[in-house]
């Protein structure tokens, strides 16, 4: 077994408050440098893609840092209180520090086109307009106001429960994780795990391949998949398997908010 870093992270509080301003600009700049095109494909072909490198370990680390201050959440969830696992996380509150504002924005452009191929091919009538503003205007017409990018924490022992994160009527199909801590390093165990049920068919089970800044882009609830008489729908669901040793954090940006 690799010997872990459990070294607690020290943050600084300064630094963490200089963060959005240097870090909002290469966000924008490192989400349109990703291959799209590739990430398109992955997706299509199997519900997930990974994008490396999306934030810097200093990044990863001073995000990580956000989680135990008081100030910038709406919520905190302990997992075992509502059986979705063991572990907990928060939700941001509004407004998303910027670093995420930046990220959350600057992606979903690049999402929305086969985000309504998707749609169409399952025969949804939803379409998701290109701005990410004017979708949220719909969540927020339809009273879903709060915000759903979080931030979670796992110890030796949690594990996160297979799930979907639909939080109402509005839900665009496509969301990213972050992963903040480096496995095998920081942590082990605690692998991102993703099943796929198909019709009549026995149901499929995928580990992601992350380390410390990639970015899984995952299907939230359902995706089509091609067949001999047309595209039909598959049903994903994603979780983390039982963290061994360590400390496991993740940034979740999704795009539509809760009601």
């Amino acid at each position: 077994m690799m010997s872990l870093n459990l070294r607690k992270t020290r943050t600084d509080s300064a630094a963490i408050e200089a963060l959005p301003a240097a870090s909002s600009t290469a966000i924008e700049a490192r989400v349109g440098g990703v291959d799209w095109t590739t990430v398109h494909a992955d997706l299509d072909a199997q519900g997930w893609a990974i994008a490396p490198r999306l934030l810097t370990h200093a990044e990863a680390d001073l995000i990580a840092g956000l989680y135990h201050r008081e100030q910038g959440f709406r919520s905190h969830v302990i997992m075992a209180r509502h059986g979705f696992g063991r572990g907990a996380y928060k939700y941001f509150s509004y407004p998303l520090p910027p670093l995420i504002q930046a990220l959350r924005t600057a992606a979903y452009p690049h999402l929305v086109p086969i985000a309504n191929q998707w749609h169409e091919r399952m025969g949804k009538d939803a379409r998701f307009p290109p701005d990410h503003a004017a979708f949220l205007e719909r969540c927020h017409q339809a009273g879903q106001t709060r915000p759903t990018p979080l931030l979670l924490e796992y110890a030796p022992e949690d594990y996160n429960c297979l799930h979907r994160d639909l939080y109402g009527e509005h839900v665009f199909p496509i969301q990213i994780a972050i992963l903040l801590d480096q496995p095998g390093e920081d942590f082990e165990g605690g692998e991102f795990v993703m099943t796929e049920q198909r019709p009549r068919m026995q149901t499929r089970a995928m580990v992601l391949p992350l380390k410390k800044g990639d970015a899984a882009i995952f299907a939230v609830n359902s995706r089509p998949m091609k067949g001999v008489r047309g595209d039909y729908q598959v049903k994903l669901n994603h979780g983390v398997s039982k963290l061994h040793a360590g400390k496991r954090r993740t940034l979740g940006v999704i795009f539509h908010d809760a009601a």
